[in-house]
């Protein structure tokens, strides 16, 4: 048995893609402080930001950040219940419906923005 074979797991997998989103996020929050901060400094900054974020590819970038926002809370969720309720067998099909239920979310988020 290989050192590695653990990372196969279903739960390894949506424990490393939890930690991923949570450092999409924290790259994602200094630019929405910016955003923030364009609010704050003027109109014309923020209005010329605002019409940027109309492009296409920033729209996809909103729907792929809204799955990654996604996957980060049920991520968390699952966790909790890791650690809080007794183990039963199943644990990896709600991993992979969270997972699932986070493309969901993404998904019509996109269809309702195009």
């Amino acid at each position: 048995m290989s050192l590695l074979a653990h990372r196969t797991s279903p739960l390894w997998l949506a424990a490393l893609v939890h930690r991923l989103s949570g450092l999409a996020l924290a790259i994602f929050l200094p630019f929405h402080f910016l955003a923030l901060g364009l609010a704050i400094s003027g109109e014309s900054q923020l209005e010329s930001f605002l019409r940027w974020t109309d492009h296409p590819a920033v729209k996809l970038s909103e729907g792929l950040l809204l799955g990654v926002l996604a996957v980060h809370m049920l991520g968390g969720l699952r966790l909790l219940a890791l650690e809080n309720l007794a183990w039963r067998e199943g644990q990896t099909r709600l991993a992979l419906l969270a997972v699932a239920a986070a493309m969901i979310v993404a998904f019509v988020f996109l269809a309702s923005v195009f």
